[in-house]
């Protein structure tokens, strides 16, 4: 059996008896039944995992015996940040679950003309938290031990004017150079992925103006949540460390 992987949201400093979080002790203790004796693996947010043994089950608490810690990054040499406008239903839930999974470091949730999700404050904060459990999700299944930061919804053209000494992509199926084309090396990438309706002129122009760099990946028009995974593999095909 796979030793479960556990995100603890503090700094472990310590090694001995720790006890978790309430989403932890639920999904241990009642989504996996595991028993006192039984080995997890925690980690928190650090370049590091923690080997553990669950010590207590009770109703009030779970409590594991920290053996060890690990040192261990399995972090993409790319850093990458996904500008993803908002796509409806589990379309943007599928796109983070992934994008996690491939490499991706930050991800902000954009707003533009053509989104087709309408929120107010309060659901887009709830939206938020849904959206970094998701991220947590991920990274206990694919091994990662940094859990990438779910940002405040933003307004497009806000998210294009933020200062960054990045490549910036913007991708447009009538681009004239693609991902393989661009020039090396690159380290740091922010990628802008549109609507299921695609940007519009005035914001393809915005773009330009923030010197975003129109790319392409292929012949074919891809549905937005593909775009972007596609574009993610890509990247770290060329400058990452897949492949």
């Amino acid at each position: 059996m796979r030793i479960p992987r556990i995100y603890h949201p503090s700094p472990i400093h310590q090694l001995g008896t720790l006890a978790l979080s309430d989403d932890a002790a639920n999904h241990i203790g009642k989504v996996l039944r595991m028993q006192p004796g039984q080995s997890v693996t925690l980690f928190d947010g650090s370049d590091a995992e923690f080997p553990a043994v669950i010590s207590e089950i009770s109703k009030k608490q779970l409590t594991v015996d920290i053996q060890q810690r690990i040192e261990k990054s399995i972090e993409s040499p790319l850093n990458l940040h996904l500008g993803q406008v908002i796509s409806r239903g589990d379309k943007m839930e599928f796109t983070i679950q992934k994008s996690v999974e491939l490499g991706v470091n930050t991800i902000t949730p954009l707003l533009s003309e053509r989104c087709g999700v309408k929120l107010d404050p309060k659901r887009f904060e709830k939206k938020l938290q849904q959206w970094q459990k998701i991220a947590i999700a991920a990274c206990e299944q694919c091994g990662r031990n940094i859990v990438p930061v779910i940002r405040p919804v933003m307004e497009l053209e806000a998210w294009c004017a933020e200062p960054s000494q990045a490549l910036k992509l913007n991708l447009h199926p009538r681009a004239s150079y693609s991902i393989n084309t661009l020039p090396e090396p690159v380290n740091k990438v922010r990628l802008l992925i549109g609507p299921e309706g695609g940007l519009s002129e005035q914001e393809i122009a915005m773009t330009e103006q923030y010197h975003f760099a129109e790319t392409l990946l292929g012949p074919r028009v891809l549905r937005t949540e593909t775009a972007a995974l596609t574009a993610i593999t890509a990247l770290q095909v060329r400058f990452g460390d897949l492949g």
